[in-house]
């Protein structure tokens, strides 16, 4: 074809698709044309050169067919959605056909273990409702949900934000909706993809799920009647077929998930607890960077989705817990299968691969290399009797043993043990796998050993030294000869080609020598190319065995890193429970303790189970301790201790120890924080309404069985708003959530509630120092009661904020404590004197007068005649016996009264 065709060509291909690049095979290289070729150049430093079309030049760059793979992966990996046109063989020659489009969530070929679900997202108007479906394309996984309900937004982008999909079908009513797209940018870094709206159709999206998963799944998950979750399903399923990603045969399991199996972990939580990233967006300093000490890659990737998704199940986690247990007691034979672990193949990725016949050689090697580490795992766990009593059994057991050891003896004696990368190339298949290549490959050495020979034989026949045999693509086999000894060539020599030293020859036994060596690797190339798809062809066919075995290879990965963590660092079982307590003895932080000497503290809530609990409890020892009003200095390690207490309760809900000496943890549904808060100002949010509207997630979202962490409430206000709001928010979920609650305040008002709240009490972090706040030490350890002051002058000291400012604040504190006049210096001015309203927390009056004297005839003069009737009903207020809200709102009214 001209090159104005295949320019042609490849502009008319790039307007059917609407993907941002496109590469079109052209013989032994994938070519980028016109803007794509600079695109491609620019990201990914490829040469440029031009390319003539209809009198036109256009830029040209492109990458050998064996290639093409990194060089998507990195497009896909910058953003971009890059189609693939292949070469195909037509009684006119060749033709090209879009077969392909690669897009974040269809990109199968990716060395990061973590997940990278695509999801779908359905909003179904009528039933108020969501649908959600994730999908692994590397993996085959596929989850389904439907969200409904007064919080089923919130629960949406909850999701959204524990499976981090890397793409994001929205549905045609989502498209819509500006501030769900907006929040989805703003809770992902996903690209949003605009699929066909065809594709979420009911009929045809019930139509895909049923044909893909069986008829009765549907009903079997309890999505049937779900129209939403089923319209996500389906149009995940169209658009990976029409992608080309060809996974589909992985995609076999469909699985539905819901807070009835897994604790509720809102967005705002997953980023507070700082689970799989810190709050600066590194995985280092994470939860889940902490703990991970697997071998596989699939074993993280498991550990990663136990963290983000913690069980309810009291029994499945007491499973893990034997395991875990078994495998700490088991130090050598634990260390001896992670060792055999260690580098598994991941097989769950392999059964995508193989389906969508993008697995080579080197891929199947592997397979049957970790597909034969099965047996001897089993081994290993049933020759150690304590792991043999433990459930790690019942996890190898899952899967068909003689099958997996069918199909790695299989692929070990099809492949040779060292492939080549690529299947054309031969040399893929192992002697002795099929009668006709093995005659085939003897025929074909058998004529290699003849050229190979032939240098030998014919400086014996003609007595010339310099003469060698080779090839290369132009001239074929020839005969090099140096040109000093050209004249002793024989009369059969036929000259081909001359170059500066020597002269090359042919001769007709060599040429047809040459031809059966060319017919012989044809065949052999295209025989290996036949036997090794077919063998392709029938791994891809066992996903569901590939997946079973890279799960319970991953899951036995994964408790032996929670067994080697504990054992590490000293962590306990904790025993679980159904009640509501929470009774922890010397707990830490799980990752703090990693970098500080960490101080442990106790914590009880719910009864007290023993002696040395009620001892703890000083008292409170109750069953209806649950609700922890928790004070004492800025940095003094308050939201450590409360972040520790939800991380401990999250971790025995994934199965593994915890960071304590004792722990006796009553299983959660939820897990919420509010923790600080950011300003979201481009869209519309300042710091005071973000932690209203956190605040407003957990009020509507928490039951009697969850756990709720509030660090601070209220201080984005004035200060009696604060403590109105913050006051009246603990009565609620004292009162009406009952939800086990840690709250954090600096305003000590709320302190008093712990007197006539029956589940309130109170614990401070302990101070040691001088009393008027100097000298201070912060002892890190939590006591019962409260705290007295909150030492912030002190951390201003300790920040640096300059010695003056801290001297006089310490000043300005003592007058206020001591409620004297504050004199208020001001540049060249006088000093003018001001009384601090505690109230309005303003500076009221500036007549040194008033201040001064404070007399009756100054207060009626200021404020009117009305002044008298405002003291005597200020006399009459009984400060102890009035509560505060009530007391707020009475000088309110003296103040407007004045006013």
């Amino acid at each position: 074809m001209t090159a104005e065709g295949i320019v042609g060509e490849f502009l008319s291909l790039k307007e059917e698709t609407d993907a941002d690049v496109l590469a079109m095979q052209c013989g032994d290289f994938y070519e980028f044309f016109a803007d794509d070729a600079e695109l491609v150049a620019d990201e990914l430093d490829l040469k440029v050169s031009q390319k003539s079309s209809h009198g036109s030049s256009y830029p040209m760059a492109g990458v050998p067919v064996d290639d093409l793979t990194p060089y998507v992966s990195a497009l896909v990996e910058r953003g971009y959605r890059v189609a693939v046109a292949d070469q195909y063989e037509t009684d006119d020659g060749h033709a090209r056909e879009i077969t392909r489009v690669v897009s974040p969530g269809t990109l199968l070929e990716t060395t990061d273990a973590e997940a990278q679900y695509m999801a779908s997202v359905v909003q179904d108007t009528d039933a108020d409702s969501y649908g959600l479906a994730f999908a692994d394309v590397t993996t085959g996984q596929f989850h389904v949900t439907e969200l409904d309900g007064p919080d089923a937004r919130d629960r949406l982008l909850s999701d959204i934000y524990r499976f981090a999909p890397v793409e994001i079908l929205p549905g045609p009513e989502v498209r819509a909706d500006d501030d769900l797209l907006n929040r989805l940018r703003e809770r992902t870094d996903a690209m949003l993809t605009m699929h066909t709206a065809e594709a979420f159709a009911p009929g045809r999206a019930r139509h895909r799920v049923r044909e893909q998963f069986g008829r009765e799944t549907l009903d079997s998950v309890g999505i049937e009647g779900k129209d939403a979750a089923v319209r996500a399903a389906g149009a995940v399923l169209a658009y990976v077929e029409e992608t080309g990603a060809g996974v589909l045969a992985s995609m076999t399991r469909l699985q539905a998930h819901g807070s009835a199996n897994h604790v509720e972990l809102d967005a705002t939580t997953q980023r507070n607890l700082e689970l799989t990233e810190t709050m600066q967006g590194d995985r280092s300093g994470s939860l889940v960077d902490t703990i991970d000490h697997t071998v596989t890659r699939a074993g993280s990737r498991l550990l990663t989705e136990w963290v983000q998704r913690p069980r309810q199940s009291r029994g499945e986690l007491e499973r893990r817990q034997s395991a875990v247990a078994a495998l700490a007691e088991a130090a050598m034979a634990r260390e001896e299968l992670r060792d055999l672990l260690d580098g598994a193949y991941d097989l769950e990725r392999l059964a995508s691969k193989a389906a969508s016949g993008s697995a080579d050689a080197r891929d199947l090697r592997a397979a049957a290399e970790t597909l034969a580490l099965l047996p001897e795992v089993a081994q290993l766990v049933a020759e150690t009797d304590r792991l043999a009593d433990s459930a790690l059994t019942e996890v190898l057991d899952r899967t068909d043993h003689d099958a997996v050891t069918e199909l790695a003896d299989e692929l070990d004696a099809a492949l040779v043990e060292e492939p080549p990368g690529t299947v054309t190339q031969g040399g893929i298949i192992a002697e002795g796998y099929d009668a006709d290549l093995d005659e085939i490959i003897e025929e074909h050495e058998a004529a290699l050993e003849w050229l190979e020979t032939l240098p030998e034989r014919e400086k014996r026949k003609t007595g010339i030294t310099h003469l060698s045999v080779d090839r290369n693509k132009t001239d074929g086999y020839y005969i090099q000869v140096g040109k000093s000894e050209t004249d002793a060539v024989p009369e059969e020599y036929e000259q081909i080609k001359t170059l500066k030293n020597s002269e090359r020859y042919t001769t007709p036994e060599l040429d047809e020598r040459e031809r059966d060596v060319l017919r012989l690797e044809e065949r052999r190339h295209e025989l290996e190319r036949d036997l090794f798809e077919e063998l392709r062809e029938r791994v891809a066919a066992r996903a569901e065995l590939l997946q079973a075995v890279g799960r319970a290879l991953a899951e036995t990965d994964t408790l032996a890193a929670l067994a080697s963590h504990a054992v590490r660092n000293d962590w306990t079982r904790p025993e679980l429970t159904d009640d509501r307590d929470l009774d922890i003895e010397a707990g830490r932080h799980p990752v703090v303790e990693q970098t500080t000497d960490f101080v442990p503290n106790d914590l009880r809530m719910g009864g007290a189970a023993s002696p040395p609990a009620q001892e703890r409890a000083s008292g409170h020892a109750h069953d209806d301790r649950q609700f922890l009003i928790v004070t004492g200095p800025n940095m003094s390690g308050k939201s450590t201790y409360m972040r520790q207490a939800a991380l401990i309760t999250l971790l025995a809900q994934v199965g593994s120890f915890v960071p304590a000496r004792r722990a006796r943890v009553g299983l959660v549904d939820g897990i919420y924080t509010r923790v600080g808060a950011l300003d979201e100002l481009a869209q519309g949010r300042s710091t005071f309404m973000v932690e209203m509207q956190e605040l407003s997630n957990i009020l509507h979202s928490a039951t009697e069985d969850s756990l709720v962490i509030l660090d601070e409430v209220g201080r984005g206000t004035a200060t009696y708003d604060g403590i109105s709001i913050a006051w009246a928010a603990t009565e609620y979920l004292h009162n009406t959530v009952r939800a086990k609650t840690l709250f954090a305040t600096h305003y000590h008002e709320l302190t008093t509630l712990a007197d006539h709240l029956a589940r309130v009490a109170n614990v401070h972090v302990a101070v040691d120092g001088d009393p008027d706040g100097e000298n201070v030490t912060f002892l890190r350890t939590v006591r019962e009661g409260a705290t007295d002051r909150s030492y912030g002058i002190h951390v201003a000291d300790m920040a640096g904020v300059p010695e003056p400012v801290v001297d006089r604040s310490r000043d300005v504190l003592q007058r206020l404590r001591e409620e004297k006049a504050i004199e208020a210096k001001g540049g060249d001015s006088e000093p003018v004197q001001a009384v601090f309203d505690l109230s309005s927390g303003q500076f009221r009056g500036g007549g040194n007068e008033t201040a001064a004297d404070g007399g009756g005839d100054a207060i009626r003069e200021r404020f009117g005649d009305d002044a008298d009737a405002v003291l005597e009903a200020l006399a009459e207020i009984d400060v102890n016996e009035t509560p505060p809200v009530e007391l707020m709102a009475n000088v309110q009214e003296l103040q407007e009264r004045l006013e």
